[in-house]
């Protein structure tokens, strides 16, 4: 069975294992047929992840998702260098979440112990944060799937901050396990908090006001 790379007249999709990745052009590897190596070595335009050899094309950020992700950034930098805890940053930052498996955090705070080289990913990452974009993909992109990569790879906390719902979830794993527990839902006019830093701690009202466009 041929493949063939999609035309104005066929439906436009993200590319699969076995096709063509057409998103890059021709000269390509198949999806499925990449190496991390020639992953690690490209350097892409946007978002892109890389799972099992095959590449996952993350949408282009709105201005909205943007304004969420550098008020949440903003808080945990802050937090984190106040305290000396380690570093912090946002993407595109590749993350090692497994054998074969990279994804990139909207927002990663990485302890100094786990920071094995300035140049290459993180194994891993001590919390993450995810802005949830709209579209049913890349929902369950974010609430299933990175939720699985992220407690299989040890993370010990994950926040969904989903603008659809307005709600903030912190997500804990518990030790010795590789399936995340929710430690709570937060919503407008409570206060999220964070189990693993302790005292950082994020007011669920403002976050969203500045992804409206507030300060």
């Amino acid at each position: 069975m041929t493949t063939q790379t999609p035309t104005s007249s066929s439906p436009i999709r993200p590319s699969r294992r076995g096709d063509p990745t057409w998103e890059l052009g021709e000269g390509a590897p198949l999806q499925g047929g990449w190496t991390e190596a020639e992953y690690l070595a490209r350097e892409f335009d946007g978002l892109v992840e890389y799972l099992d050899g095959v590449l996952e094309f993350l949408p282009v950020p709105t201005w909205s998702h943007q304004f969420l992700v550098d008020f949440l950034h903003s808080l945990l930098k802050q937090h984190v260098r106040a305290h000396r805890l380690g570093v912090t940053a946002f993407a595109p930052l590749q993350v090692q979440v497994g054998p074969g498996r990279y994804r990139e955090p909207d927002v990663v705070y990485v302890t100094l112990e786990r920071m094995q080289s300035l140049q290459n990913p993180s194994e891993g990452a001590d919390l993450v944060m995810e802005v949830v974009s709209p579209g049913p993909e890349d929902r369950r992109r974010d609430l299933i799937e990175k939720r699985a990569d992220y407690a299989a790879a040890g993370i010990p906390e994950y926040w969904i901050v989903d603008p659809e719902t307005e709600t903030i979830t912190v997500l804990s794993l518990p030790d010795g396990e590789t399936e995340y527990a929710t430690s709570r839902e937060f919503k407008a006019g409570q206060t999220a908090v964070s189990l693993l830093l302790s005292g950082f701690v994020v007011d669920v009202s403002a976050c969203f006001a500045a992804g409206n466009g507030g300060n």
